[in-house]
């Protein structure tokens, strides 16, 4: 599987494709230098290969490239942050205990 994850600003939302299959997606909107993220899915077909991760890992680069915070209310997006402390200062500081997140300091 060879996938890409690719920014569809006109539906509001992250693909993530197997050639020109949609696999996945996560929506998101953005407003004033945060990127809310309230949901994402992968295809039940090819879940477990990691393809959720990939696209939460792009979706986050994207978010780092374009200087934005993020609002990971997307359970597994909040996981996959917790997972990768590296990711966690996409959260504003103020904004991490809502998220169930440690602070840099702590």
């Amino acid at each position: 599987m060879d996938t890409t994850v690719v920014d569809v600003p006109e539906r509001g939302r992250f693909e993530i494709r197997d050639g020109d299959h949609v696999v996945g997606l996560a929506s998101y909107h953005v407003d004033a230098g945060v990127m809310t993220l309230p949901h994402t899915e992968v295809d039940p077909g090819v879940g477990g290969r990691g393809i959720g991760t990939a696209l939460v890992a792009g979706v986050l680069n994207a978010a780092r490239e374009r200087g934005l915070h993020v609002l990971p209310y997307c359970s597994f997006v909040r996981h996959y942050i917790q997972q990768h402390p590296e990711t966690v200062d996409l959260v504003a500081e103020e904004d991490r205990p809502h998220f169930g997140l440690q602070t840099a300091d702590r």
